[in-house]
């Protein structure tokens, strides 16, 4: 009881603080978040983006909350390449039939991957009494469906995932250049690594030496190499050894990419919590917003898109 009264009365509020002083302070922080809403109501306006048919593949998990940053991070692709794309949306438990109404209004022709479908493709290869670790974090964390729901998806067995705070400033030439003739991963690097758990744990679980550095926001793996007995296995290692982390789904992936030759996209072009000199001025191919750099997203980045 003592406990909680502390957790409410003083951690809580601490580390809220501290949030926002990392932000420029409160009223810093709430300007952000007006950003954030109206760039939400602008993502309704922006204009519809057709999928070609025989285009290469992207795919997003998406849902309500996330829809309007996938609608800009689409149309910021659209702006800056010629190349015919094909948007695939994987639910990530939140579609209904107003949100399907509105991806089929801006994304005419995108392929979008429902419950029902996932649910049968999940049956079909990670039956539940076989893979309760994995069934289970999907209820509770949804990031690992980048995982579990994409790629248990038929058809192309190489297959490329965006997260959704991401925009283009330039044509993503190394990026489409692996869609046409994928041999081997591709991957982000990130401005620092982030895999929530401890270096020494993950290898010597997957047996293999991790790579450096591997960030998600783009991410281009073999459905097909995946060795879901070990992410059952890995997933419980981890989450007893060193208890449940929010990057989870990253780790899983450097330790599935452990000791095997991918390609790394360039670190200057595809930059991940771009700064605020970058922002402004748009420099790099690609942006992937987290941590601080999500200020500027949401107060400027968008408005040029």
């Amino acid at each position: 009881m003592l406990q909680s009264v502390i957790n409410v009365l003083y951690r809580y509020p601490k580390a809220r603080l501290n949030h926002f002083n990392r932000f420029g302070g409160y009223f810093n922080y709430r300007r952000m978040l007006q950003g954030q809403k109206l760039m939400q109501q602008a993502s309704s306006h922006l204009p519809p983006v057709q999928s070609a048919a025989d285009g290469l593949e992207v795919y997003f998990l998406t849902g309500k909350k996330y829809l309007y940053q996938t609608l800009f991070c689409i149309r910021s692709l659209i702006k800056v390449s010629q190349t015919p794309f094909k948007f695939i949306l994987v639910d990530d438990g939140s579609f209904d039939e107003q949100l399907i109404k509105h991806i089929n209004t801006q994304l005419p022709g995108a392929g979008i991957v429902n419950r029902q479908m996932i649910d049968e493709n999940l049956n079909k290869i990670l039956p539940k009494h076989q893979y309760p670790v994995l069934h289970h974090k999907r209820q509770v964390y949804p990031h690992i469906k980048k995982l579990t729901d994409v790629h248990t998806i038929p058809g192309n067995s190489w297959k490329l995932v965006l997260d959704s705070d991401m925009m283009f400033w330039d044509n993503p030439i190394a990026l489409i250049n692996w869609l046409k003739e994928p041999e081997k991963p591709i991957y982000m690097q990130d401005c620092q690594e982030s895999y929530g758990y401890s270096r020494q744990l993950m290898e010597q679980l997957c047996k293999n030496k991790i790579p450096v550095l591997l960030n998600v926001g783009a991410i281009g793996l073999n459905s097909s190499a995946i060795n879901w007995d070990n992410l059952e296995s890995w997933t419980k290692g981890l989450e007893e050894k060193e208890s449940s982390s929010y990057y989870l789904e990253q780790a899983l992936t450097a330790m599935l990419l452990a000791n095997v030759d991918a390609v790394v996209l360039p670190a200057d072009e595809y930059i991940v919590n771009p700064d605020t000199n970058k922002i402004d001025h748009h420099i790099g191919t690609l942006h992937h917003y987290v941590d601080l750099s999500k200020e500027g997203y949401f107060k400027k980045a968008w408005k040029a898109i």
